[in-house]
């Protein structure tokens, strides 16, 4: 069974991937097929934006498809940067400018105040039009510096104090066992095990 991964994040789609690398499954991203247009991101919620882009591509594809936003939501911002997390300073997917915006808004936050959450929503959609949509979530908190070399987005600023790291100090396979999109990944999965095929 072909599965399309509504994403040209190829940061995203090797985590993906290694997240289904045991399933009988073959995926391809937006990557893999250029001639789709971009999917304007217009939605005020993380779900409203999965949901547009897993339709549109399903749509586009009529193959099944998985779409996810995910974002950043910081407690004392009120829950920014949230859906604009990818172009929080004005440039698309400008990590760095996005991790020094966001250290410019909390320098005055103090620790305790700090809190935060990587949210992932994702919405998976099959040939013959059934929908279903799940949501992965990361406690955590930001810190007053980068840390860490791994990763990407604003993972050297998210804190995990259970493990004294952030996200971007962990391995790959360590990431995908708590972050919110290993969590909303492992939901599809069952999804995907239980309803549709056996992997």
């Amino acid at each position: 069974m072909e599965l399309i991964l509504a994403t040209k994040n190829k940061h995203k789609v090797e985590e993906l991937k290694k997240l289904f690398d045991d399933a009988d499954l073959k995926m391809f991203s937006l990557l893999d097929l250029p001639n789709i247009p971009n999917v304007i991101e217009d939605g005020k919620t993380f779900l409203e934006n999965a949901r547009k882009k897993a339709r549109e591509i399903a749509a586009l594809t009529g193959k099944m498809t998985l779409a996810d936003d995910t974002g950043l939501a910081v407690n004392a911002l009120d829950g920014a940067p949230g859906v604009y997390s990818a172009r929080y300073s004005g440039r698309d997917k400008d990590y760095q400018a996005n991790n020094q915006k966001l250290l410019e808004e909390m320098i005055k936050i103090p620790d305790e105040k700090r809190q935060a959450a990587f949210v992932c929503v994702m919405v998976l959609i099959t040939p013959d039009g059934k929908e279903f949509d799940v949501e992965g979530r990361c406690e955590g908190m930001i810190l007053k510096e980068l840390k860490g070399d791994g990763g990407f987005g604003y993972d050297p600023l998210f804190f995990i104090p259970h493990l004294n790291k952030t996200l971007a100090e962990l391995s790959m396979d360590e990431k995908n066992k708590i972050s919110h999109r290993g969590i909303a990944l492992r939901k599809i999965r069952e999804i995907i095990r239980n309803r549709l095929v056996k992997l």
